[in-house]
């Protein structure tokens, strides 16, 4: 079966920023040129971001520009976008002097989450979106929109669907390519899963939705199975699983990339990625965190005689 499916590779930037070890710019860069190798075409490799409060993320400047002048000297194939997240506008100012030509936003559809996690409300944060946009649109960058706790937050339990819709809504309104709707603290069901994307198909395109699933409580294969049987094409996932929520109480990380290639290709969904690459990174990355990852692939390996 010939699907195309988006993968994009989250492990640079949401999977690292939440490990305690913390990871040089090489050792980042190494991982990206890894991932790379592996086949991933959608790549986001840092955050501009206040290194005081998010330490693994320092050097984000350096560590993109130095990815794109790979790029541009043929190291990395032209197919593959790299972006970073940005908080703001001074995040933006930076991704303008590293040359990166896509970007993320994050926001939160939870009041106390939001207050929490990046220091305002909803509504603030939005006002913070607008400007970015704008200077993003006169510098002719795209802009992906992530909307957290979007089934649960830590805080406030389970989440309103009609408001989800509503920043769902809102995020394309001002003029997002793609919005990454996160089950952030690993609480979602197929269920509520299959619910909430029935209310969204009904008033956005669902090609604008990419699908964030955490394992904390091992339903996110579930998830991305619902959600691809109501038209969702794009998901995000980190290599080996790594990261997780830091407010949710056991979370054992993203969605492992190997664990939903596997899933993907044994559904005869065409992938040209190569899961053995993905499980060797997993291990490269465990030797550089000084922990084990929870992937299910990366612990067992492929079949024997596997045509994966």
């Amino acid at each position: 079966m010939k699907d195309k499916i988006k993968i994009i590779e989250v492990g640079p930037r949401d999977g690292l920023q939440n490990e305690k070890k913390i990871l040089d710019i090489q050792a980042r860069l190494e991982l990206i040129k890894k991932l790379a190798d592996a086949g991933m075409k959608r790549i986001e490799v840092g955050a501009f971001v206040s290194s005081v409060w998010v330490p693994q993320m320092a050097e984000s400047i350096e560590l993109t520009r130095e990815v794109l002048k790979l790029q541009a000297a043929g190291q990395f194939s032209k197919e593959i976008r790299f972006s970073c997240l940005v908080p703001n506008v001074r995040g933006m100012e930076d991704a303008l002097k590293s040359g990166i030509s896509e970007v993320a936003i994050f926001g939160a559809c939870s009041e106390t989450f939001s207050k929490k996690n990046i220091n305002c409300s909803i509504a603030e944060s939005f006002i913070r979106f607008r400007q970015v946009m704008e200077m993003a649109q006169y510098h002719k960058i795209k802009v992906r929109g992530y909307l957290s706790t979007a089934f649960g937050c830590p805080f406030e339990g389970r989440v309103n669907e009609t408001r989800v819709v509503r920043l769902v809504r809102a995020m394309v309104k001002l003029g997002v390519f793609e919005v990454s709707i996160g089950d952030t603290i690993g609480v979602a069901t197929p269920k509520q899963v299959e619910s909430l994307l029935k209310k969204l198909r009904r008033m956005v395109n669902l090609n604008k939705i990419a699908m964030h699933f955490h394992d904390t409580r091992g339903t996110s294969l579930a998830n991305v199975y619902a959600s691809y049987n109501l038209g969702i094409r794009a998901f995000d996932s980190s290599v080996g699983g790594l990261g997780g929520c830091p407010y949710a109480k056991g979370a054992s990380g993203n969605l492992a990339t190997e664990d939903l290639v596997y899933m993907l290709k044994g559904m005869g969904i065409f992938l040209n990625i190569d899961i053995e690459k993905l499980i060797q990174i997993k291990k490269w990355a465990e030797e550089k965190l000084e922990r084990e990852l929870p992937s299910r692939v990366g612990k067992a390996g492929l079949p024997e005689k596997s045509t994966y």
